[in-house]
């Protein structure tokens, strides 16, 4: 597979990414299907079980979704800001502190988008308990899902 195909796959891997974040794209599908895409071109070994891999860890975030209370974002007034301040921290905290770092960043991207638009920690701390509450950990649980596949198509990509 050529450099300029593994960067579409690359791209259609963070643009699913960007699409957990906000409701009703298939954010978690279309990183699935950018690896599918990846194994399909590049038929080795690795890339059959990174594809294997995905396809288990999505099948699990789908079944611990369903067990996590539904989203109901817009009723604790999740805003679009809060979202990317959330899945930024997500990403950064995936590779500062090598995968782990994903639930304390998103957690930190929230807290930090509710301090700037309230203006006072104890109001931002409680928002984002409310936040968490209403829906926060279903999308958590989706965003690290789609980070450790990215994360494994990364390395594999790099290790091949």
């Amino acid at each position: 597979m050529g450099a300029w195909e593994l960067l579409l796959v690359g791209l259609v891997i963070l643009l699913g990414l960007c699409g957990v974040l906000v409701p009703g794209v298939p954010g978690s599908w279309l990183v699935w299907a950018a690896v599918l895409w990846w194994a399909l071109k590049d038929p080795q070994p690795v890339a059959w079980a990174v594809l294997v891999g995905a396809t288990v860890a999505l099948l699990v975030s789908q079944v611990v979704r369903w067990v996590l209370p539904p989203r109901r974002l817009r009723v604790s007034s999740a805003t679009r800001h809060m979202a990317v301040y959330a899945g930024g921290g997500a990403f950064l905290g995936f590779f500062l502190v090598p995968v782990l770092g994903a639930i304390p960043g998103f957690l930190a991207g929230i807290y930090l988008a509710e301090r700037l638009r309230l203006g006072r920690a104890d109001a931002a701390r409680a928002s984002l308990r409310t936040a968490m509450r209403a829906g926060g950990t279903s999308i958590l649980a989706e965003l690290f899902t789609c980070l450790l596949i990215m994360g494994a198509w990364l390395g594999a990509v790099l290790w091949w």
